[in-house]
């Protein structure tokens, strides 16, 4: 008879397992199974999920072109929303199917704590400006000389001129990789997830044919009616409006948080592409390249015209300003007139970041109606009194606009201009605010505007004014008035006069405040204890800027005679006086006949200069910055038998080693003469970086341009 066995411990598990299972596994199922969709899938989706979502893709962004580009929508905000939830829905399903192009993917990215860098395929270009049509025809006169008539064979095509920020997109094999801001047009600033979040900007390219990679550069814009219902909604929620579109738009694009970005309604219209260096365009003008991308579904300016004549041109042009304008939903400041063949635009090229080929058409700037509120006086650093407008606020051109110049009290009472009255405001430029007239027919007589007389005194220290029998300017010629010194200390300071490194025109104003600086001479007495005891002052940045003023003191006499802000006397006339009369004892008792002996100076400026130098607060001054220890003496002497003697040079653009005063000292040490202006007797134009005018110019005279090597070779360093 056998003996039953008992089981062993690691068969006992084995032995139970049947009889407990069927009580687990319902336990299990109803945990895990709610939770199976939410798993992440590790390896590709279905085959069936993955074609779903590739058509859902297809028809949002389909959606979204007819919304937004077509201004043609065929299905409803409803259908739009079940068909973006089904997508979202089968991305959080499975997550290998969320795509960089996704329409999901327009918001979502983590907030940036700095924006990047990024450098363009290709400069972004700034646009020189024609303000009228006369100006317009010497801008094809002067293609038409560079490349002959072929040039513009083609004709024109015109834009409109959006005023909105500048962007550049990248795009790689038809999707949307890198968008970033124009920068200071080498270099941008990496704001790709802020402009994810503009429906108008596919995430990937329409059709076929995609150059591998290249850049669309383009305008990101505010509507006016989607500005306005974004301050309503502000205005709602009780916080602060914005000032106006294009700089909401601007300050919206560099948001380190695009989920803030996505708030604001932001829109796009792309105008150009950029490809690597070698590769062309696959078409032959710019009007066939706007229809390029326009396929590509970059949404482009409404209201463009292909025109075959500049005559064509100026007639699109009045249209645009005098009708459309006032009907668009955008700002914009101008229109844009490029030559249309791109062959013609590679042949014509750049000049400094401008290309020749096309042209900003400025518009008139916009009028508005506001109220003078009062006329007051800024004093210069020269001593001019400067009448300036108070207005009531009032929006121009997208700005809010307080303030306007007057230029003069002359001014004031040719346009018989009066405190209280209704008056018309333009941006001259659609920069500075300057006032046109009053509307005297809205004068009331009840209540009649004030007249404004010109002051007989400084309004700041009370000093009669003077006027010059051939000016229109009032003068304080008190040197130590208040008003000048703030303005005037910040002038002596500056690169081209005493080149104080670090001291800033905040930092001036801090000084003036604690009491430590009155005039220049103040300057030269300061000391790293005094320093050191103003707000936002290191002991180590003090002792840079006492240094720095240390070092100043060994300037010429030219840079000091600059720098003290003799009315008349700028960079220029201050070298051929100090190099005239070599020291300030002689400059100070030269009467006007003697200082009117010196080449290049006239009968204004030797009045102005022996006018400063009899004012004794003018001499007290000097004799200040004397016992402190500054240079009064110009020991640069025009050489007599130089290596240019004869020469007349010009200079122009910026110099890779010599600012513009080193550059025309090593002139005149040789023998030469630095003028500002290029003509036949223009020995040679020596060109800079950024060169503008005076390199055309000098290629249209056929005058001979060097670099700054070159001018050093031939005076003899």
């Amino acid at each position: 008879m056998m003996r039953k066995l008992a089981p062993s411990s690691s068969t006992f598990p084995l032995l139970i397992l049947p009889l407990i299972l069927p009580l687990i596994l319902p336990v299990v199922l109803l945990l895990v199974l709610p939770l199976v969709p939410y798993i992440p899938a590790m390896t590709d989706a279905p085959a069936e999920a993955a074609a779903r979502a590739a058509a859902l893709r297809q028809e949002i962004e389909q959606a979204n072109y007819e919304y937004y580009v077509l201004d043609r929508p065929t299905i409803t905000d409803k259908q739009y929303d079940l068909l973006f939830r089904e997508l979202r829905d089968l991305e959080e399903r499975f997550p290998i199917l969320r795509a960089p192009d996704s329409p999901t993917q327009r918001v979502g990215a983590e907030p940036a704590t700095q924006l990047a860098k990024h450098a363009h395929l290709v400069a972004m270009l700034s646009l020189g400006n024609a303000f009228n049509e006369e100006e317009l025809s010497d801008w094809e006169r002067k293609i038409c000389r560079l490349a002959g008539e072929a040039a513009v064979a083609a004709g024109y095509t015109a834009e409109l001129k959006i005023d909105g920020a500048a962007v550049s997109l990248t795009y790689r094999d038809g999707v949307f990789e890198t968008g970033t801001t124009r920068g200071n047009g080498t270099v941008g600033e990496v704001v790709t997830a802020n402009l994810r979040t503009i429906r108008e900007i596919p995430l990937r390219l329409r059709g076929t044919g995609h150059p591998p990679l290249l850049e669309i550069r383009g305008e990101v814009y505010m509507t006016f009616s989607g500005f306005e219902a974004m301050n309503a909604e502000r205005v709602k929620n009780e916080e602060p409006v914005y000032a106006n579109p294009r700089n909401s738009a601007a300050g919206s694009l560099r948001q380190l948080d695009p989920a803030i970005t996505a708030q604001r309604p932001l829109s796009f219209f792309g105008y150009a592409i950029a490809l690597p260096d070698g590769e062309r365009p696959p078409v032959r003008t710019q009007w066939e390249l706007l229809e390029l991308l326009a396929s590509w579904g970059i949404p482009v300016a409404p209201h463009r015209e292909r025109c075959a004549t500049l005559a064509e041109v100026h007639a699109w042009a009045s249209r645009v300003e005098n009708q459309t304008r006032a009907s668009l939903d955008f700002a914009i400041d101008g229109a844009v007139v490029k030559v249309d063949d791109l062959r013609a635009q590679d042949e014509l090229g750049v000049v400094g970041r401008e290309p020749r080929w096309a042209i900003a058409r400025k518009f008139a700037p916009d009028i508005a109606e506001t109220r003078l509120l009062d006329i007051q006086v800024n004093v210069g650093r020269t001593g001019v009194l400067n009448p300036f407008a108070i207005l009531e606020p009032v929006e121009i051109g997208g700005a809010v606009v307080k303030l306007a110049t007057l230029h003069n009290f002359d001014l004031v009472r040719n346009k018989d201009l009066r405190v209280g009255d209704v008056v018309l405001v333009k941006r001259a430029g659609e920069v500075i605010p300057q006032v046109i007239g009053p509307v005297p027919e809205k004068r009331d007589p009840a209540n009649p505007p004030r007249v404004v007389h010109p002051p007989k005194k400084c309004p700041r220290c009370g000093t009669p004014v003077e006027r010059d029998e051939d000016e229109v300017a009032l003068y304080c010629s008190n040197v130590a008035c208040p008003g000048r010194q703030l303005e005037g200390l910040v002038h002596f300071a500056s690169r081209g006069a005493m080149d104080i490194r670090g001291l800033s025109y905040a930092r001036i104003e801090q000084m003036i405040d604690a009491g430590l600086v009155h005039d220049a001479a103040d300057i030269y007495r300061l000391t790293v204890d005094d320093l050191v005891k103003l707000e936002r002052f290191a002991e180590k940045s003090a002792e840079n800027l006492v240094a720095a003023i240390e070092e100043s003191k060994k300037l010429p006499l030219s840079r000091l005679l600059n720098a003290l802000g003799v009315r008349h006397v700028g960079e220029q006339s201050a070298q051929l006086l100090a190099r005239h009369f070599g020291t300030m004892d002689r400059l100070m008792s030269a009467t006007a006949d003697d200082i009117l002996e010196v080449r290049g100076v006239g009968e204004i400026i030797a009045h102005a200069v022996s006018s400063y130098f009899a004012d004794p607060t003018s001499r007290a001054l000097v004799e200040k910055l004397r016992d402190l220890g500054l240079n009064l003496t110009e020991p640069v002497q025009v050489a007599a038998d130089g290596a240019l003697k004869g020469k007349t040079v010009v200079i122009t653009g910026t110099l890779p080693s010599l600012s513009r005063g080193e550059a025309t000292q090593l002139v005149e040490r040789a023998g030469g003469r630095v003028t500002s202006g290029v003509s036949k007797a223009t020995s040679f134009v020596v060109v800079g970086e950024d060169a503008g005018s005076k390199l055309d110019k000098a290629r249209q005279l056929g005058v001979e341009t060097i670099d700054e090597a070159e001018l050093r070779r031939r005076a003899g360093e």
